[in-house]
């Protein structure tokens, strides 16, 4: 029997690191082969800790169905069959797919349950009295659709009251990208191995892992030195280490001056919120080139912002000269007067964030610039790549770095698992953090304005766009505390000023 291991439970926090489903399998193989380390081993670890966790999440549960695939994944959940079977647990195993294609440790495992007198039975349905249910049917490395009765199963666990367990990944779910396979398991807790799925963290991901517990099954940390990682996942306790302390004898002139451009007539909350954004990341002076209809209104709920009425492109000039950064976009329009002030911004040579109706109006004429921040949602991605959304959310991944390849600059493509992509030769950073109360009108305008007071500040543009996304999100996570329904963008000013101390 392979070796007694204790587990210690998940409390632990996740690596930063993510890796691609062919990365992960070559660092499994070359644990094994490599660095010796029994591939039996490795799988009773994995069932180990699936088996600990469920202990820890369900405590009180008498009986749980393991539900197992035909590969490795299968075989840790004969593991954890195994080991609920030994505690006194009532075991149900349901096999999906044809058991005599089980090999090697996978093989070695279902052959265990069966000295155990544990029977295994072909998958048909799910026991009405069951507590949980372990999903160890597909793992990682899904490439096609789930069809038949394939999906049929996982249909059938998604329908059923109890608690679910997935096994290294939620089974439908492409650990690459986060998109969902035809269909997938939804889980309330999933167990993943060796190192961090990058799918797991952006796209559908999120309504479908749960809670996400990492181990890495004692493989030698130098392992990792094998593979260069494919992306990071970026939170606010990691970003935060980069905010430096500011001198006692600081001044407004040292702190930045943004220029946010925006607010046609209808839309002068979004250039509102895109400056106060810029003030509470810490910028020292904030002015707001708007529609001359309503300039006054901004400055009278905020007096800390100077407005200026904007007719035309020349009255941008003196504004220009002033400012450290130019945010433009929020509540722009794509009219005459937005295209000419978009053009106008475009000349200048003050770095950019650019959002909203500039992104749509840069889609109509697409140009590179290295001193700019793009921040797309999926939509706005679409249109500057000339694809549909849901081409974009089938590979966020892709999308982003196809973004950065056209555009230059750095990408930040929003969303549930926001990217972000930059020139060069580090990997994107994944945030893992925020709650769909974010997704109200103003949020991206208050992260526009973050990002470019962070710039003013003299942070350099991936910096700004990591550190704003991540302070953005954390932001977002606090508020929500009273509540996801019913947030609003404004929320979260007092815990952006609150968290970048």
């Amino acid at each position: 029997m392979p070796e007694e291991r204790r587990i210690q439970h998940p409390a632990q926090l996740l690596p930063h690191a993510l890796y691609r489903s062919e990365q992960v399998r070559r660092l499994d193989h070359t644990a094994i082969h490599h660095f010796g380390i029994a591939g039996e081993a490795l799988m009773e670890r994995a069932g180990a800790f699936g088996f600990a966790t469920l202990q820890r999440y369900w405590p009180q549960a008498k009986s749980i169905t393991v539900v197992c695939g035909t590969g490795n994944n299968g075989g840790d959940g004969y593991v954890i069959a195994r080991l609920a079977h030994e505690a006194g647990l009532a075991v149900t195993l349901l096999q999906l797919g044809d058991h005599d294609k089980l090999r090697g440790d996978a093989a070695i495992n279902a052959r265990r349950c069966q000295a155990l007198q544990l029977k295994r039975e072909p998958f048909r349905q799910i026991p009405n009295n069951t507590d949980v249910i372990v999903d160890a049917i597909l793992g990682t490395g899904l490439e096609r659709n789930v069809e038949g009765d394939w999906a049929e199963a996982l249909q059938a666990i998604n329908q059923h009251r109890a608690g679910v367990l997935a096994i290294d990944i939620p089974s439908g779910l492409n650990s690459d990208t986060g998109a969902v396979m035809g269909t997938a398991v939804r889980a309330d807790v999933t167990t993943t191995f060796i190192a961090l799925k990058q799918g797991m963290f952006t796209a559908a991901a999120a309504d479908y892992c749960g809670e996400i517990l990492f181990d890495a099954l004692d493989i030698p940390a130098r392992l990792y030195a094998t593979e260069l990682l494919s992306a990071r996942r970026g939170d606010w306790k990691r970003q935060r280490q980069l905010l430096p302390q500011r001198p006692r004898s600081s001044h407004k002139g040292d702190c930045g001056h943004v220029l946010v451009v925006g607010g046609a007539p209808g839309f002068s909350g979004a250039v509102r919120l895109a400056g106060e954004g810029a003030l509470r990341s810490g910028a020292g002076l904030v002015s707001v080139a708007t529609d001359a209809t309503h300039a006054g209104l901004i400055a009278a709920s905020r007096p800390e912002l100077m407005c200026h009425g904007i007719d035309n492109p020349a009255e941008l000039e003196p504004l220009l000269q002033r400012c450290s950064v130019v945010a433009i976009g929020t509540g722009l329009g794509q009219n005459a007067w937005g295209q000419s002030l978009f053009e106008c911004i475009l000349k200048c040579n003050k770095p950019l964030v650019v959002d909203a109706d500039a992104l749509n109006l840069l889609a109509q004429h697409p140009q590179q610039r290295r001193d700019w921040i793009l921040t797309p949602h999926p939509g706005e991605a679409a249109r500057l790549l000339g694809v549909t959304i849901p081409e974009i959310q089938s590979d966020r991944f892709s999308a982003a770095q196809q973004l950065q390849q056209r555009y230059d600059g750095v990408i930040v493509l929003k969303g549930a698992g926001t990217l972000i992509h930059s020139p060069g030769h580090r990997p994107p950073a994944v945030c893992g953090q925020g709650n769909p109360g974010m997704a109200t009108g103003g949020s991206g305008d208050v992260l526009t304005g973050v990002i470019a007071g962070l710039i003013a500040q003299g942070f350099e543009l991936q910096d700004s766009a990591e550190t704003g996304v991540c302070v953005h999100a954390a932001a977002g996570d606090l508020a929500a505390q009273d509540g996801e329904r019913g947030m609003i963008a404004s929320d979260l000013f007092p815990y952006i000023r609150k968290l970048l101390q």
